[in-house]
């Protein structure tokens, strides 16, 4: 089969959702979830968001994917630059109230979860 659900179209989205994740959690999620672990507060906050975004994708009736997840993440991000958000410059500081960040790290704190050949 050629076209847009081709395997080979698959295997591209799949390769480029899994870059865009990585990226995400060498970013974001390295620091965020390490800064989670060692407060219950921001973990809560994460768990959360990761909530909102599993019901924003409708988890309940389908399995999250790495694919899902990335193009959520990018419409976040997309999103809050319109609306004038920019990303932190230097360290993070995720004692700050930045919702787009604890999105992300939500994110970031699902696509751990994700099978790894998915």
């Amino acid at each position: 089969m050629n076209g847009l659900f081709s395997g080979a179209a698959a295997r591209a989205a799949l390769r480029s959702a899994n870059a865009c994740l990585a990226e995400l959690h060498d970013t974001v999620g390295v620091s965020g979830l390490a800064a989670a672990d060692t407060n219950p507060g921001l973990m809560a906050l994460v768990d959360q968001h990761a909530a909102g975004v599993r019901d924003s994708l409708s988890a309940d009736t389908r399995p999250l994917t790495a694919v899902l997840l990335a193009a959520y993440a990018e419409g976040v991000r997309d999103a809050a630059f319109t609306h004038g958000w920019r990303p932190p410059v230097g360290p993070l500081d995720w004692a700050a109230n930045d919702w787009v960040m604890q999105r992300l790290l939500a994110v970031c704190s699902l696509a751990r979860t994700l099978p790894t050949a998915n």
